[in-house]
């Protein structure tokens, strides 16, 4: 057993964070399926890599230009095209699961973050084209969003909560699911179908916190470094328990309803001086997600080793680490705004230049 099976083993899906049309053409995607892999996330970074460096798209680009569409409607035709054929290579996994993995996320426009109802529109018109039980529309978890998501939830859509930064994103996010589905339910909906993760991003974390403990600078200050996207992963993992495994959901779960998974993001370490699988291996445990970036993904299969149930562990000590950050002025919930904001604009960014590749 490799260790994506292992930890698969333990309850957590290992999912690869890339997707493009020669990931698929040259059968990497089916290679990463065979060996464990159990769905696929995308953002607007990925797609503006994958066409700006790949040939695969320019057949179907040059085809385009004869037709009436502005670079949105370009671009969507693109990655819609990519998606579907995602889906169809990872719909064994979701028959195998009866719907609990296989995935494939695709995120609405950026520009849509704080717009409710071009966000619940654009959402029922990607979930329409793509056409496949087994697709995630990707939100972002704003306030909009949250709100967003509450009512396509309700209508039976399977959504990706993405830049979740915060223990108040978390909350606010697993509200909004849960009611979601009481709607959906109350409407005679089958709830049983929808399937939800919400994506909590945790190497940002450590880059922000880094530097603000070293522009603290104190031996206390300093001596916390490292440590704030684990601490926030492990919370946001008892919070999850609370919620979905408490009796404030069992009226749901009793008709099929499925918790709303976490799901670890931005899991690539981006300080060489830590572990490079510092945001797999402590946070592997039951109901869980992990999206891995291809080198991580990597690293993970090279030398990945897997303890079972290793996000529940230490729970208290996270909780003490958080609020010693606090302790020292660094506020998780007021960071998380600035970095959701942050990434954000790092998304809104790499879609601009998607639209410039196909206008």
């Amino acid at each position: 057993m490799n260790p994506i099976q292992a930890a698969r083993a333990a309850g957590q899906q290992i999912w690869l964070d890339n997707l493009s049309r020669a990931l698929i053409n040259q059968g990497l995607l089916a290679r990463h399926i065979e060996n464990g892999v159990a769905g696929v996330t995308t953002n607007p970074a990925i797609f503006h890599k994958a066409i700006a460096e790949g040939q695969d798209y320019r057949p179907a680009l040059d085809a385009m230009r004869s037709e009436n569409l502005n670079a949105e409607q370009r671009y969507e035709r693109l990655v819609i095209e990519d998606v579907q054929r995602a889906c169809d290579a990872m719909r064994a996994v979701f028959e195998a699961s009866k719907g609990d993995a296989g995935y494939v996320s695709l995120e609405v426009s950026p520009a849509l973050a704080d717009d409710e109802a071009g966000t619940v529109a654009a959402a029922r018109r990607l979930a329409a084209a793509v056409a496949r039980d087994n697709l995630l529309v990707k939100i972002p978890a704003t306030a909009a969003g949250v709100r967003a998501i509450e009512t396509l939830i309700g209508e039976g859509l399977s959504i990706n909560v993405t830049l979740m930064f915060s223990l108040a994103h978390v909350d606010a996010v697993a509200g909004a699911y849960q009611r979601g589905l009481e709607k959906l339910a109350a409407n005679g909906g089958e709830v049983s179908r929808v399937r939800s993760v919400a994506s909590v991003f945790l190497s940002r974390w450590d880059s922000l916190v880094d530097t603000l403990l070293a522009d603290i600078g104190t031996p206390e200050a300093l001596a916390l470094r490292g440590k704030a996207g684990v601490a926030l992963a492990r919370q946001a993992y008892q919070h999850y328990l609370a919620r979905f495994h408490g009796a404030g959901f069992a009226a749901l779960a009793a008709r099929g309803g499925r918790p709303q998974s976490m799901l670890w993001a931005s899991t690539g370490t981006k300080n060489p001086a830590y572990s490079d699988l510092m945001y797999v291996e402590p946070l592997i445990g039951p109901e869980t997600v992990n999206t891995l970036p291809d080198a991580t993904l990597a690293a993970f299969a090279d030398h990945g080793k897997v303890s079972a149930n290793a996000v529940a562990q230490d729970a208290e000590a996270a909780a003490a680490h958080i609020a010693a950050l606090a302790a020292v002025g660094l506020d998780m919930n007021v960071l998380g705004e600035r970095l959701q904001s942050d990434g954000l604009a790092q998304f809104a960014s790499a879609f601009g230049k998607l639209l410039e590749l196909t206008a």
